[in-house]
């Protein structure tokens, strides 16, 4: 049996169900725990079933189990002994190890930021299956709905800016912050190519953004916040023609889900402090330095 762990944002969820697929278009027995990855959490939870997913949950038992965590006596003393007879599998950095998909038993730890964990076609199909998402289940307010007329009308760019939770005490040394310089570079990009091109910002600082896109071709997107607004924040990035991206899996996912053989995509040459991430890279993305 495989057990993977459900852990982070929604995006890195995303990719973690994403690898589950895979793994069971392989013929595996494969399972999600979506519990332990959240006790120590205190700011997520799972959220897959916003898209209407369900999937087959592991049981605390079968956790313990390939993990050898059994807390009695007998199994703590052999431990000391003999050592964890465990099947856990952390994740060493964001370079593509083929061997996970390899594996019959496993408890994968980690967040599998690769679209080479899932390259099925039929796999792939059933990935967008999942996360594409028809605007009239989501979207419930007059926002949104002007919004997605606006972004299908026009030469539409998604811009994703994502600070708050990356310049705080804990994180600010592990993320780096897409500069202006950034963004002024892939704006810059797309004009190029696209003169015309509007450009609808998605941020959880909408305050910032405004102070620093100003013109009558950039939108800070605005909706009204409930249970949803992540997925149709998702669906209307989906929705542009192209996108810039932050070093957040939130609009890798965007691009991703984007079937423009056209697109732009415009992603950070810098993902991480802390550890590779080459294979977060698709072949459609071009890279700047931030």
């Amino acid at each position: 049996m495989i057990i993977i762990q459900l852990k982070g944002g929604l995006g890195n969820q995303m990719f973690q169900y994403a690898l589950y697929l895979q793994l069971k278009n392989l013929g595996r027995e494969v399972k999600i725990d979506d519990e332990t990855g959240f006790i120590d959490d205190k700011l997520r939870i799972p959220v897959l079933d916003r898209f209407g997913i369900e999937y087959e949950r592991a049981t605390k038992d079968e956790v313990i189990q390939i993990t050898d965590s059994k807390m009695d006596l007998w199994s703590r003393i052999r431990r000391k002994i003999t050592g964890r007879r465990t099947f856990r599998i952390d994740e060493e950095s964001g370079i593509f190890d083929p061997r996970i998909l390899e594996k019959e038993n496993a408890y994968l730890v980690g967040y599998w930021q690769s679209d080479k964990y899932f390259p099925d076609e039929d796999v792939i199909a059933s990935i967008k299956d999942a996360f594409e998402k028809r605007p009239q289940e989501i979207m419930k307010d007059s926002v949104s709905w002007t919004t997605l007329q606006q972004i299908e009308c026009c030469e539409s760019v998604s811009l994703h800016v994502r600070r708050t939770d990356y310049i705080d005490a804990e994180h600010i040394h592990i993320h780096n912050i897409c500069t202006e310089k950034y963004y002024k570079s892939a704006i810059d990009k797309i004009r190029n190519q696209y003169p015309g091109a509007v450009f609808f910002i998605f941020t959880d600082d909408k305050e910032w953004c405004k102070q620093h896109f100003r013109g009558p071709n950039f939108f800070v997107v605005e909706l009204d916040e409930n249970a949803n607004t992540d997925i149709a924040e998702m669906t209307l990035m989906s929705r542009c023609k192209h996108h810039i991206i932050a070093n957040s899996s939130f609009s890798w996912w965007a691009a991703w889900l984007n079937d423009n053989p056209n697109k732009i995509v415009i992603a950070p040459e810098k993902w991480i402090n802390d550890r590779a991430m080459d294979d977060i890279y698709t072949a459609r993305m071009t890279k700047i330095a931030i």
